[in-house]
């Protein structure tokens, strides 16, 4: 009965190992490359990010929009976005494009992108990650547009469309949810198979034995770093389906018996002839009221009745996702309202903290390092086991051909 289940796992294993092995792959290669995307661009172009030390004081926000405008003269802002560390630039978004704290909302769904074109930006704030418009870098101190940066035309984004399924539509987009969804019964499945039958064997399957032939070495890759790493691919995987399936999204919400939709932003109380502000008093009336967030992304209304909304990262924040947003008046600057984190029902929580497990931020620096290194062995276990396939198939055609030959 025990050997039966166990050739029963192995099948499944096996079958659903050989449907989806490339893409998990492949999905499993870009997510390690993604880990480190913040740290790799800014090393990469450190002149767009930082600026030398300065004795000067900081120019206006108007007059940092204004350099850009200067270099563009259609440009349409939607907001900019202001860090308190000194030495970081001023980056400032054009039409088309989220200030760049923003995230896609919980339970909103992406538009698919059109046939052989690129991911749209309905469902998401103003863009999210695949929809950014133009971002430009401004030095604070002298005014100058040091650099810019069009996401859909970066390295990382061919990365992100890439282990999304988005390069290939909604076609694509599915293919990666369902390979995402086999890989977590093929991790089941290879923990079921690891799984020894005495004690003895559980030094064997802890163990890699780097002496022996190059079959027993694969073997032991393929089991060994599989079920040190099993955990934390069922996790990355687990949280990546609900960037594939809206029923997964609206799954946490039924779970935690809380509300999809986001509250609704206090709209401005509009006057006859009434003058916006600026951004420069948007910007300290926010600081007003958190003085010591790590940045502040300023997101200019729509139309004559938004507020000013402006999302910001306190230092205690949980993780990089549990910002917290404030609502301005955009005639008077009043503040309207403002939603914490940790007064968002326990869904959206829930639901922004996704992340930060996904990428393997959650824990900052150290739970990357683990990420990147699970990621990249996720690439060979494909590898790995497909090897053990055909060397037990090559064993199994040898056995039964010892059997006709001894007939």
């Amino acid at each position: 009965m025990l050997a039966m289940m166990k050739t029963f796992f192995r099948n499944i294993h096996l079958y659903l190992s050989l449907a989806s092995g490339l893409v998990i792959a492949l999905v499993c290669f870009t997510g390690g490359v993604l880990v480190f995307e913040k740290e790799l661009e800014q090393a990469w172009h450190p002149e767009r990010y930082f600026v030398t030390a300065s004795s000067q004081q900081r120019l206006p926000l108007e007059q940092l929009v204004q350099a850009v405008k200067a270099e563009i003269p259609q440009a349409k802002v939607t907001g900019v976005k202001v860090y308190a560390d000194p030495l970081r630039t001023v980056e400032v978004s054009l039409a088309g494009s989220a200030p760049m704290g923003e995230r896609k909302s919980e339970g909103q769904r992406p538009k698919q992108p059109e046939k052989g074109g690129k991911p749209g930006a309905k469902g998401e704030q103003r863009g999210g990650e695949g929809g950014r418009g133009p971002q430009y870098f401004v030095n604070p101190y002298t005014g100058a547009v040091v650099g810019k940066l069009n996401y859909r035309d970066s390295f990382f984004f061919t990365m992100m469309a890439l282990h999304r399924g988005m390069v290939g539509g909604a076609a694509g987009k599915l293919i990666v949810g369902v390979s995402t969804l086999f890989f977590l019964f093929i991790i089941g499945t290879g923990i079921v198979l690891w799984w020894p039958a005495t004690r003895k064997v559980v030094k064997q399957r802890l163990t890699i034995k780097w002496g022996a032939s190059w079959k027993r070495l694969n073997h032991d890759l393929h089991l060994v770093l599989g079920f040190y790493s099993s955990l934390f691919l069922f996790v990355f995987a687990f949280t990546g389906l609900a960037w594939s399936f809206e029923w997964f999204n609206k799954g946490i919400y039924t779970v935690t018996g809380s509300e999809m939709k986001n509250p609704e932003p206090p709209k401005s109380q509009v006057l006859p002839g009434g003058k916006a502000i600026g951004l420069d008093a948007a910007y300290a009336a926010a600081r007003s009221q958190a003085g010591d967030a790590a940045f502040f992304a300023i997101q200019l209304p729509k139309d004559s009745a938004e507020s000013i909304r402006v999302n910001l990262l306190r230092p205690n924040a949980a993780h990089e996702t549990a910002g917290d947003e404030l609502y301005l008046d955009q005639y008077s600057g009043q503040v309207l309202g403002k939603l914490a984190f940790e007064d968002r029902n326990l869904g959206q929580r829930v639901r922004r903290t996704f992340r930060p497990i996904h990428v393997g931020s959650i824990f900052g620096t150290p739970s990357k390092i683990i990420a990147l290194i699970v990621c990249f062995l996720g690439t060979t276990f494909p590898v790995t086991g497909v090897i053990i396939w055909l060397n037990r198939l090559k064993k199994a055609k040898k056995k039964r051909n010892t059997v006709l030959t001894a007939q």
